[in-house]
């Protein structure tokens, strides 16, 4: 897929191609009666529009054209419905092959995203096969692939690229380290760490790198949507603005703009099944067009997470205490009077780490923090990382020294 030459190149692909996704979303029944000329001129198409239109008021095709139904993860309330056609995932399955690192047949890709109604394993294993590789599909919310399983695969099958949660990353860590191996020694093919699903702070992310010595690639999307966006060679986070259209909202007045700091809001322009129109994502976003050594004529994005979401710059005073304290999991809870932090710190760095984020902390948000070092283990127990496969098939007959608790269902 050609990439837009110039911003004006961009904006011309976008407008050639609106008129034909207003049409698509005339055909679905919540957009029937809404559609006009303008795409400025609509509301806002929100999350609990999506969940009052459950399961099929979005629909714009016939049922019979649907290939997959998916459900988001309910992370925000109440999950919501997507669907995608044949011809969506052709679109789907492009953006995510779009990875700068490349997919090809001499890659292992190791997916540990989730699987069943949620989209992202599925759009993950899709666009490996299309590009030839070969796929390990180690699910994160099946019990059949504990982590002491994931760090078994990685090793044992000379995975080249993993597709996870930057968190996972520090669990595979803590978990190879209990089985006697050391993260960017023993792992000598692993090439690229492609990460999404939750917002990496820069000092969260070099730290992943340093610890697996390879690089973390980020990609943004959502459920509703599909990949949104990805980074190029540089390291910059592009909207894929050749396939959507975005716009800020600023939450406070309302105003909607082409870019800037505010919510995101995205109308995908080659959506079949289910069109979207100035969807509000919610996400808090700050969008900038600019030149990138990269040559993509895209809006350069920076993820920083949920409205009332704090963490994504907490962790970044985490992770800027010094490597060698061994400061990998960590948690806060709001109190009355400040913050308590919880940290795991290598006993000989303890006092170090606590105090030196003690200092970071209160200069950055002016409040009391009480932080706790604690040993490694206390915050992610070794039981977590070392647990082997809890897996069995239903079953009714059971010998006395059994656990029939277990009958009839999978673990």
């Amino acid at each position: 897929m050609t990439m837009p030459a110039t911003f004006a190149e961009l904006t011309k692909l976008q407008e050639d191609r609106l008129p034909a996704t207003l049409a698509a979303a005339a055909a679905s029944p919540f957009y029937r009666d809404r559609v006009g000329k303008d795409l400025r001129d609509l509301p806002l198409t929100t999350k609990a529009d999506l969940r009052d239109a459950y399961p099929f008021g979005m629909l714009a095709v016939p049922r019979e054209r649907l290939a997959t139904y998916h459900e988001s993860s309910g992370t925000t309330g109440i999950p919501t419905s997507s669907y995608y056609s044949a011809a969506d995932w052709e679109d789907l399955i492009s953006r995510y092959a779009r990875m700068h690192v490349g997919i090809g047949p001499s890659d292992t890709l190791l997916v540990r995203t989730p699987y069943a109604l949620m989209l992202t394993g599925h759009v993950a294993q899709a666009g490996a096969l299309a590009c030839g590789a070969t796929v390990v599909p180690a699910d994160n919310r099946s019990a059949a692939t504990p982590y002491a399983t994931v760090v078994r695969l990685l090793h044992d099958l000379d995975v080249t690229l993993t597709w996870s949660l930057p968190t996972e990353t520090l669990l595979w860590a803590a978990a190879a380290r209990q089985a006697g191996l050391r993260p960017g020694h023993d792992f000598p093919a692993l090439r690229a760490l492609l990460v999404a699903g939750e917002p990496l702070s820069r000092a969260k992310r070099d730290r992943i790198a340093q610890l697996w010595q390879a690089p973390v690639v980020e990609e943004y999307g959502a459920s509703e949507t599909g990949g949104l966006a990805g980074e190029c060679p540089h390291g910059t986070l592009h909207l894929w603005a050749d396939r959507a259209i975005f716009e800020v909202l600023d939450p406070e007045t309302g105003r909607i703009t082409p870019d800037g700091a505010g919510e995101l809001v995205v109308t995908p322009l080659f959506r079949e099944a289910m069109p979207l129109l100035r969807y509000h994502i919610g996400d808090r976003v700050e969008v900038t067009y600019r030149d990138c050594a990269c040559g993509w004529a895209l809006p350069a994005v920076r993820v920083l997470g949920r409205s009332a979401d704090a963490s994504p710059a907490l962790e970044e005073l985490v992770f800027r205490l010094p490597a060698e304290y061994g400061v990998l999991f960590w948690r806060a809870k709001r109190l009355p009077a400040g913050l308590r932090i919880q940290i795991e710190a290598d006993a000989w760095y303890a006092d170090a780490a606590a105090k030196e984020l003690a200092a970071t902390v209160e200069s950055a948000y002016q409040v009391k923090v009480v932080i706790e070092a604690l040993p490694p283990g206390s915050l992610v127990p070794p039981r977590v990382l070392t647990a082997g496969p809890e897996v069995m098939k239903p079953r009714g007959l059971f010998d006395a020294d059994e656990d029939w608790d277990r009958a009839l269902r999978y673990y």
